[in-house]
């Protein structure tokens, strides 16, 4: 099952049920009337949607129109809880290396994280407002899931039945803030602006064999300006799985429903499948040439994140924005 929230003029949107291939949609007023209130009661709303499912996709569901990704906001506009990890560590490493930082061994062995804004949510299609070239914009390309309540001192093998939804992220990031912001020892936040989601979050059924139970093994796709940029696989190279990161979280307190965990940027040690940002080319660069040459993106910039099944079918929907001067 695929869900959208459509621009309604609410902060929370209005939940939309979506079909397989993202050409049809129906709101589900009658059911619920946005994500999060389905989260809250997701064992009692969640026969009622996939019903509305199947019958959107034997052309049954009354009310049904055609999706567009330019009509939605993320699919939770915004959330009670949102924490990125960092759980493919050969990108810690590289970005760490670039500003200077030494990677402590315990990186391989205890999941690193950072609490996110998570009032105000970027829509897929939606321009991103940055008030400075110099602040070094940069692209992140994740994989994120939405969780039900979690409850605290969670287990990894129970952490996944607790997986409701997953869906793509654009971890906005200002590089050139970060060192003397994390510097301060308090994290990251003039430097990490809204996140982008994709058009639709899915159960996890929809991505077959690709999803274990922990982590999707499929290329995450980034273009820049039309050109691609990489295609890592989400599945290798991912040190910590959702479970994992989710067990971390949770040692010292609980996940509300809604709650949505991030994979970090993904990253790949085959450099032939390129990067998910561009301190991580920068840094390959650093090593390779003695000088980094790639430039952070500009004012015009188009970032294109997406994900495609074994068919070439797009899962989520694309997250596709231009980078602009903020007013």
């Amino acid at each position: 099952m695929k869900l959208a929230s459509l621009r309604n003029g609410s902060r929370d949107g209005q939940l939309l049920v979506v079909s397989r291939d993202l050409t049809r949609a129906v709101a589900v007023p009658h059911v619920v009337p946005n994500l999060q209130a389905a989260l809250d009661d997701w064992a009692r709303v969640l026969p009622r949607l996939e019903q509305v499912a199947l019958d959107l996709e034997d052309g049954r569901a009354p009310g049904s129109f055609p999706f567009q990704a330019t009509q939605v906001l993320a699919p939770l506009p915004r959330a009670h809880h949102w924490v990125d990890g960092s759980a493919y560590v050969n990108h810690v490493e590289l970005v760490r290396k670039a500003r200077g930082a030494e990677m402590p061994p315990s990186f391989w062995t205890d999941p690193l994280v950072y609490q996110g804004g998570s009032d105000d949510f970027l829509p897929p299609t939606a321009d991103v407002p940055v008030p400075s070239e110099e602040f070094g914009i940069d692209l992140e390309a994740e994989v994120a899931v939405i969780t039900d309540d979690v409850p605290m001192g969670t287990a990894a093998e129970d952490a996944r039945g607790h997986i409701k939804l997953v869906m793509l992220v654009n971890d906005w990031s200002l590089r050139n803030l970060i060192p003397a912001e994390l510097a301060k020892g308090f994290g990251f936040y003039q430097s990490k602006p809204a996140t982008a989601f994709s058009p639709v979050a899915v159960t996890p059924d929809e991505l077959g064999d690709a999803w274990d139970g922990g982590k999707v093994s499929l290329p995450l796709v980034s273009h820049i300006n039309g050109q691609l940029f990489g295609h890592p696989e989400a599945g290798v190279d991912m040190t910590f799985d959702f479970p994992r990161l989710i067990e971390h979280v949770t040692l010292t307190r609980r996940l509300g429903a809604g709650a949505i965990v991030g994979s970090g940027t993904v990253s790949n040690y085959d450099r032939s499948r390129g990067s998910s940002c561009l301190a991580e080319r920068r840094m390959l660069e650093q090593v390779e040439h003695g000088r980094a040459t790639t430039p952070f993106l500009s004012f015009g910039d188009r970032v294109r994140i997406e994900m495609f099944d074994r068919d070439g079918k797009s899962i989520f929907g694309a997250i596709d924005q231009k980078v602009v001067p903020a007013r």
